[in-house]
């Protein structure tokens, strides 16, 4: 097989494994040409989804827009070396987490899962009052994970100057002033 028929069976396999577990695609992400790894789309979403499911969440679906537009801010941030969210305007409404560490230490579960684990110092009260440690941002990543309004979500890692970096970029975006969570 050469190597433009393994890329499709693997697309295929990859696509069969986003139905099979019930993963959902936003149907308005279907985009022409997309080149994003669905294996690795897959494990992210499912890592988002697990934590959804366990306090009785809507699902989020994959977005390639969102995905496409994470890959971008990766690419950039991996050119800066340092993790900067990007400017509201730029994210027509939608919320982010960022992550970075040494290039290929780092399986993406673990790296959604440090979002994740955020949840340790979770209290489930409005914003800003949402963390036992009195900042808010040391667990503004989990609340974007499971924030009940949000919908879809797309990621990306961009490896680059020694480092992984991790974009998510969430549609609508959650951590609203006054709101919970869910």
């Amino acid at each position: 097989m050469d190597g433009s028929k393994k890329r499709v069976a693997s697309l295929v396999g990859a696509l069969g494994l986003l139905c099979a577990t019930g993963i959902a695609v936003a149907a308005s992400a279907s985009s022409p040409g997309a080149t994003s790894d669905l294996h690795l789309a897959a494990r992210m979403l499912k890592m988002h989804n697990d934590e959804r499911a366990r306090l009785n969440l809507p699902k989020l679906k994959w977005n390639v827009h969102l995905e496409d537009e994470a890959r971008d801010w990766a690419q950039e941030l991996s050119r800066r070396g340092r993790l900067d969210h990007a400017d509201r305007a730029i994210r027509n409404g939608t919320g982010e987490n960022l992550w970075m560490g040494t290039a290929g230490n780092w399986p993406v579960e673990t790296m959604v899962g440090m979002f994740i684990d955020e949840r340790k110092n979770y209290r489930h009260e409005a914003l800003p009052n949402i963390s036992r440690t009195g900042n808010w941002k040391d667990v503004g990543h989990y609340t974007q994970v499971v924030w009940r309004n949000t919908q879809e979500v797309g990621c990306a890692v961009v490896t680059a100057r020694g480092n992984d970096v991790l974009v998510c970029r969430y549609w609508p975006a959650g951590n609203v002033w006054g709101q919970r969570a869910y």
